[in-house]
């Protein structure tokens, strides 16, 4: 069976709910989520050690990437799994697997694009195909995409509660995710 990992950290549980929300998006397509979370206490010493979870993303087909915003980036935590992954990154071990992002912060400008971005850059420096958002902000009949951005999904709260139509949107990048790993494999 094919599978979807859903690599996140998550401070208030925001992030989680997007996940759970992405992960619901993947069982729709009848793929398997491996929902996935980067804990604070797998790192030791300022290094991410979890390598039962870095095995895990190595068997799945494709790996969506999740952090809160912090300071304009992903998370210290975050971070460290990211820096940990560079042991994989020099054997290519997660080249050609479908990679997408997605971020919450507490401002509607509070500098998520940049957090999108550096999920971008790491699904690239790994070798990976990057799938964005194909809803277009503002034009989608249910409002999903709410914040307009293609590269990924950018959320926002002011209340530690997550906005349904991100949780749509979420679901959303989710199955296209799925859709594009079926896709592949059937065309393979």
């Amino acid at each position: 069976m094919h599978s979807v990992a859903i690599v996140f950290h998550s401070v208030t549980g925001t992030t989680r709910s997007l996940a759970q929300s992405i992960a619901t998006g993947v069982r729709a397509e009848q793929i398997e989520a491996l929902e996935l979370e980067i804990f604070g206490a797998d790192i030791q010493h300022g290094r991410y050690e979890n390598t039962r979870l870095l095995d895990q993303i190595e068997r799945a087909d494709a790996v969506i990437f999740g952090s809160p915003t912090f300071m304009g980036s992903v998370t210290a935590q975050f971070k460290s799994f990211a820096d940990a992954s560079s042991e994989r990154w020099t054997e290519l071990r997660w080249a050609d697997k479908f990679a997408a992002g997605f971020t919450i912060g507490s401002n509607y400008s509070g500098d998520q694009l940049s957090t999108i971005q550096y999920l971008g850059v790491l699904a690239a420096q790994h070798g990976m195909l990057w799938a964005g958002l194909d809803i277009a902000g503002g034009y989608d009949e249910s409002g999903r995409n709410r914040l307009g951005a293609q590269s990924g999904l950018i959320a926002c709260t002011t209340d530690a509660v997550v906005h349904p139509v991100d949780l749509q949107t979420a679901q959303y990048l989710g199955a296209r995710v799925a859709r594009l790993v079926k896709k592949y494999h059937s065309a393979g």
